[in-house]
């Protein structure tokens, strides 16, 4: 199995102060929790992490801060993904100079350019830098699916090394297991297990904000050849799953909202996303309490 950048990965959070500011010291220090608790690898700017809303200049300084807090002991990947090639590019070579290890990147949203259009995007950000990249396929967000057919060109390119699967397409992601070398990491967190026992390398979690431990565990316990255990941990975990990434809210508004219950950094959400309601925030800190002390 090929594991370019460890096999559990957390998509972070990115904690701000109350004010709003970039909270770098909370950030050091969620990282920190995280690699303790099993995440061999972080995912700084995705999704989860607001990259709609951080500055590039946020964005490196983020980098930077947790490069520092975890030294060697995680892989680094920074989400660059823009709708602007040359954007997408200078976000590359400043995240390279900041100490990433690799880079997340969608494909162009909004714009919704056609097959070869997405092709020669990746193929320009993978030469801007010496940076392996993941692709990110999730079409539900950028409005353009990465198809198989596109996955398996650029799997030529000696850079382009893994793919965060959020297509929905399982047959699909089997196929290009089959028909490719490249590192498949679940990016919905039903199906950590699942494409993990299809040959997946593992996951780029949301839900590894809350559960670090119980997550990389799935992976841990399957790998034993305990498979119906494995199986269990992961549907004990599918009702804090459900309420984080299918209760009506962004996975970041639930994620930040139960990290801050916990006790751990990360402060409000930004504009236009809205912190969740008390009744919201009870409920998913009773799920983790179920989950974490069973």
């Amino acid at each position: 199995m090929t594991t370019p950048f460890g096999r559990a990965l957390c998509a972070m959070i990115t904690p701000f102060t109350e004010t709003g500011a970039l909270d770098l010291d909370g950030a050091q220090h969620l990282a920190t929790h995280l690699i303790a608790h099993g995440c061999d690898g972080l995912v700084l700017s995705g999704t989860t992490g607001e990259s709609p809303t951080t500055t590039d200049a946020e964005k490196s300084a983020l980098i930077a801060a947790v490069r520092e807090a975890v030294a060697d002991r995680a892989s680094i990947v920074a989400g660059i993904g823009t709708a602007d090639t040359r954007h997408t590019a200078d976000l590359a070579r400043e995240a390279e100079k900041a100490g990433a290890d690799g880079l997340l990147v969608i494909p162009p949203y909004y714009s919704r350019p056609p097959q070869d259009a997405i092709e020669a995007h990746f193929r320009e950000i993978a030469d801007a830098t010496e940076l392996p990249l993941m692709l990110y396929d999730i079409p539900i967000r950028t409005g353009t699916r990465v198809e198989p057919e596109t996955i398996l060109r650029l799997a030529g390119h000696p850079r382009i090394v893994a793919v965060k699967d959020c297509s929905y397409d399982f047959l699909g992601a089997q196929k290009m297991l089959d028909r490719t070398d490249l590192a498949y990491y679940a990016g919905c967190d039903e199906h950590n297990l699942a494409l993990y026992a299809v040959g997946g390398t593992g996951y780029v979690s949301t839900v590894a904000n809350v559960i670090p431990s119980h997550l990389r565990g799935v992976l841990d316990t399957f790998d034993t050849g305990d498979t119906t255990h494995a199986a269990r941990l992961q549907q004990r975990a599918t009702p804090l799953i459900e309420a984080i990434m299918s209760a009506g809210l962004p996975g970041t508004v639930t994620t930040k909202a139960l990290l801050t219950a916990l006790n751990l950094p990360a402060g409000p959400v930004r504009a236009p996303l809205r912190p969740a309601d008390r009744t919201t925030t009870d409920g998913l800190l009773s799920l983790h309490r179920a989950l974490t002390t069973t």
